[in-house]
């Protein structure tokens, strides 16, 4: 079976602490073997995901009527050399994901939209809430014919977390070493670089 059990997150608990703490989904529907792909920050209540998507965007076609869909979290992830290891091993990738398979409709009330909008920026702004979002805010009264509120009942969840499980444990924690260096190491790079080319 694929993927091999040690890789499967089975504890719901873990798999929802994956997406409280990297809430910016991939969202994967498809209509006629047409996929539809869009990428937008959900938050977790109870066992259902709300979100908010551009009206425009062709993918809400398919964000409403109990649609089948997947939203997938991505953790932190990271090539893993074997010159880690204290044990002879292969190169290999190392990941923490989770998939929210579940269905989706349309959030009609724009009040209910603006208040989805508050939850999240409040959510998002956490523990220093440096920035308050008000419901009586005018340019969300501006905003709000513009944006397209979904929200997504959760059939089952996957965990799906590689993390060098099938090794002794000095090349585990060798492994989640890596792990961390790489993802602060490899941010901090690439967010620089960017930045120095298109400003």
């Amino acid at each position: 079976m694929y993927p091999p059990k040690h890789h499967i997150e089975g504890n719901e608990n873990t798999i929802k602490k994956v997406v409280k703490t990297y809430p910016f989904a991939t969202l994967v529907s498809a209509k006629d073997s047409k996929p539809f792909i869009t990428h937008a920050p959900l938050i977790l209540d109870d066992n259902t995901l709300v979100g908010h998507i551009d009206k425009n965007n062709p993918h809400t076609q398919v964000l409403c009527n109990n649609h089948p869909i997947v939203a997938i979290f991505h953790g932190p992830q990271t090539y893993i050399s074997p010159s880690i290891y204290t044990t002879q091993q292969l190169p290999t990738w190392n990941y923490i994901i989770a998939h929210a398979h579940g269905f989706v409709n349309t959030i009609e009330d724009p009040n209910l939209i603006k208040q989805s909008i508050v939850n999240m920026t409040n959510y998002l702004e956490a523990p220093d809430h440096k920035y308050i979002l008000g419901l009586d805010d005018p340019k969300m009264d501006r905003l709000i014919n513009y944006v397209h509120g979904f929200q997504i009942k959760i059939d089952h969840w996957e965990g799906k977390f590689k993390l060098s499980q099938d090794k002794i444990p000095a090349d585990i924690h060798a492994a989640k070493q890596i792990l961390i260096k790489n993802n602060q190491t490899n941010i901090e790079n690439f967010v620089n670089d960017l930045f120095e080319a298109h400003f």
